[in-house]
């Protein structure tokens, strides 16, 4: 019987975008900045950048530097006859080999030479999803047996450590210590 090789897990894609658009365009790598997130994104900034959470209360600590997607689900979507590609609803990473939707509130993410992330939440789908591409919303929302809404739209992260992330760049999760909190949206 043939061995098969499970990868671990890694970068699949990197993004940024300098204004405030929905999708984000791919790039060779991007550059993470303690406190701040990524390097040139209109998302970086010590406090909430988001244009709605701006206007709600713009002294906010930003909970959203860095925001990432796990790659299967742009698969599973494909698969289900969407067209959606890295970087498409906003993340700034994209990630292979990693289920981020079961890593608790305070995770760390080692990602290539030094770069590190702390897990810090769920990313809420909201309206603009729809927008992108009709039945999009939908397809990344779910509901347990009980009811409970499951969202799939990625997590969001703060940048504890600094450096450079590029494709191909191995992730390691590091989890914190028990009790371990599930992700809520932040």
């Amino acid at each position: 019987m043939a061995q098969t090789t499970v990868p671990s897990p890694r970068v699949l894609s990197v993004s940024q975008s300098g204004g405030h658009r929905f999708s984000k365009q791919p790039v060779e790598r991007i550059e993470l900045e303690r406190g701040r997130g990524v390097r040139g994104d209109a998302h970086a900034g010590e406090r909430v950048q988001h244009l709605s959470r701006v206007r709600a209360d713009p002294t906010q600590r930003n909970l959203r530097q860095v925001h990432l997607i796990h790659g299967e689900l742009l698969e599973q979507l494909s698969a289900r006859g969407f067209c959606v590609n890295p970087g498409d609803l906003g993340e700034n990473i994209t990630t292979w080999g990693i289920d981020l939707l079961v890593l608790p509130k305070g995770t760390l993410l080692e990602i290539g030479a030094g770069a590190v992330l702390e897990v810090t939440g769920l990313r809420n789908p909201c309206r603009q999803i729809e927008a992108f591409e009709e039945g999009l919303l939908a397809a990344v929302l779910d509901r347990t047996s009980d009811g409970a809404v499951i969202r799939k739209a990625g997590i969001m992260s703060v940048v504890v450590a600094g450096g450079t992330v590029a494709i191909g760049d191995s992730i390691r999760a590091r989890l914190p210590v028990e009790p371990h909190l599930p992700l809520e949206p932040v």
